[in-house]
């Protein structure tokens, strides 16, 4: 019998984030419990609506929970609208959902559902992470009830991609990410250093919108706007597997390989943003990262497993019933 992995999914849809969003909903070793939604790739509002939306194209009944719209202090940036769209689709301009949020904010949600449920519940983070520093305010006690945190985020070794040593979700809000850094819980990084490896081809979305009855076309559309983006900054005719990867790890993590150190964010000047992992085990003369634990990063992955995963799951039964 194949372990389930019950998940909040914290998001920023987004068209990476939509990838993940019906990944989690179709794997049949996952239960998803809820969704969470933050700013990042579009505003909190309109990412909610992403989300219920989402839901809505699906036919499922999710809840979900409206989180921050701002960082803890940087400045709020402008959203990427060249890499996802004004609306975070991609400009498919779908209507408007026929559903709505919960009462609870996304921080209230994670820490109910984490005491409702201590030790079961994994929290997966494809977004920035003020949600993740704000439940931890809420609740001080919570790293002791979540099972992991696997978060789609930073870069350790290789480059960024908004700035040379900076992922986006990281930057978004670097107050925020050193807290859930320096959090006594099991952190699992699964940043550039991987998804840069991992390449989902046009032709794909293609064979998805021909056997997924429910989502396949909106999916070819969305990621055909994403795809023309990487084709021109990264010279490639596909786009990398950021938030799907996060899941792929949480389901088979042999596919990754790891190292572990305590990690601290850069929160200003020229490396802000940068997740820094002590990995060597040297005794430095700086001691930001002593009293840290040591959290765990992905640093290499069977790129074919992980694509295969996201379109074994994409074209499931699950979608033409």
């Amino acid at each position: 019998m194949s372990l389930v992995h019950k998940i909040i999914l914290d998001t920023d849809p987004g068209i990476d984030d939509a990838m993940a969003i019906f990944t989690a909903m179709a794997h049949p070793e996952i239960e998803l419990l809820g969704l969470t939604t933050t700013y990042g790739n579009v505003s909190s509002e309109r990412a909610t609506q992403n989300a219920l939306t989402l839901v809505s194209m699906a036919g499922l009944d999710l809840p979900v929970a409206k989180g921050v719209s701002r960082p803890w202090f940087k400045p709020l940036a402008p959203f990427p609208d060249f890499v996802h769209g004004a609306d975070g689709f991609g400009n498919v301009n779908l209507p408007a959902p026929n559903r709505s949020e919960i009462d609870q904010s996304a921080a209230e949600f994670i820490v109910d559902q984490v005491n409702q449920q201590p030790g079961e519940i994994t929290l997966v983070a494809i977004g920035p992470l003020g949600n993740l520093a704000t439940a931890l305010h809420l609740d001080p006690d919570l790293p002791s009830k979540v099972k992991q945190v696997v978060i789609m985020g930073g870069v350790i070794a290789s480059d960024g991609n908004v700035s040379p040593v900076a992922e986006a979700n990281i930057l978004s809000d670097p107050h925020a990410a050193d807290i859930v850094m320096a959090a006594p819980w099991q952190v699992v990084m699964v940043g550039l250093d991987v998804t840069h490896q991992i390449e989902l081809p046009r032709a794909m979305f293609d064979e998805i919108a021909r056997k997924n009855k429910r989502v396949g076309v909106f999916l070819k559309e969305a990621a055909t706007f994403y795809i023309d983006f990487y084709s021109q900054v990264r010279d490639i005719d596909g786009c990398y597997s950021h938030d799907v990867s996060a899941l792929a790890y949480l389901v088979n993590p042999d596919c990754f390989q790891t190292v572990t150190g305590a990690v601290c964010v850069a929160t200003e000047g020229v490396a802000m943003g940068q997740t820094i992992m002590s990995r060597y085990g040297i005794p430095y003369p700086l001691e930001y990262w002593n009293d840290r634990p040591e959290q765990r990063a992905c640093m290499g992955v069977d790129s074919d497993a992980v694509a295969q995963f996201f379109l074994e799951t994409m074209t499931s039964d699950f979608w033409n019933d």
